[in-house]
């Protein structure tokens, strides 16, 4: 009973903070959107803040793994530019990380019936069909891993699954870690005057977005195939 009552409490408590976060993200969203569509705007906020600074970075990212309309890239490339690569890269991972436990276990605690349905009005019923598959540890890797698939809504989907938290956890930064220490290393390779790297560096990550997107259907159909044939 007692168990109940705690649970009840934790769900009580994250619906309260959901509803406080939705209203500051409308209240706020221009503002966080007109910072980060220039990076050098959003460099030179970022520099005004002093210290503070690397938890504005934090939270943009966390707010970018919720809400996806803020541009990642320009969070991760400005961290680099500013703090360096493994600071850099510290903050950016710690913002996905927390970003993606809020949306994780929101869906799993309280919004699994809400992301179904909206899963449904949206026509994004491939989503639904992938996580029944065997494979989906798989398929979790591979979207997470391959540039221009979509990728922070998949976090809110992974809740409604039976997969362990550590093991979406692990599958989430080894994926993703590899784009995020590129970005970062852009953002670090401009500030410190090395443009062959990061022309290098950018020309490889731009080739694997288009693959993703130009391929996007293609393997989406592939992983709808698993979830018929296993």
């Amino acid at each position: 009973m007692k168990i109940f009552k705690k649970v009840s409490y934790i769900k009580i408590l994250l619906v309260l903070l959901a509803f406080s976060t939705i209203g500051l993200i409308f209240k706020y969203i221009p503002n966080i959107l007109a910072a980060t569509v220039s990076l050098d705007e959003f460099n030179k906020y970022l520099m005004s803040l002093g210290k503070s600074g690397s938890i504005i970075i934090i939270l943009f990212q966390i707010l970018q793994t919720v809400i996806a309309p803020i541009p990642g890239e320009v969070v991760q490339i400005a961290s680099g530019y500013i703090y360096g690569v493994p600071l850099g890269l510290l903050f950016t991972m710690s913002g996905l990380i927390i970003g993606s436990a809020i949306a994780f276990y929101f869906t799993r605690l309280i919004g699994g019936n809400f992301i179904t349905n909206f899963l449904k009005k949206k026509n994004s019923k491939w989503l639904l069909d992938i996580m029944e598959s065997k494979k989906f540890s798989i398929i979790l890797f591979v979207i997470f891993f391959v540039p221009g698939l979509p990728k922070d809504f998949l976090i809110y989907v992974a809740g409604l699954t039976t997969i362990k938290p550590i093991k979406f956890f692990s599958i989430l930064v080894i994926s993703r870690f590899p784009w995020i220490l590129a970005s970062v290393s852009i953002g670090s390779n401009i500030q410190n005057g090395n443009y062959l790297s990061t022309i290098i560096i950018s020309i490889i990550a731009m080739l694997s977005f288009l693959v993703g997107i130009i391929y996007k259907n293609k393997i989406i159909n592939k992983f709808l195939e698993y979830k018929y044939n296993r």
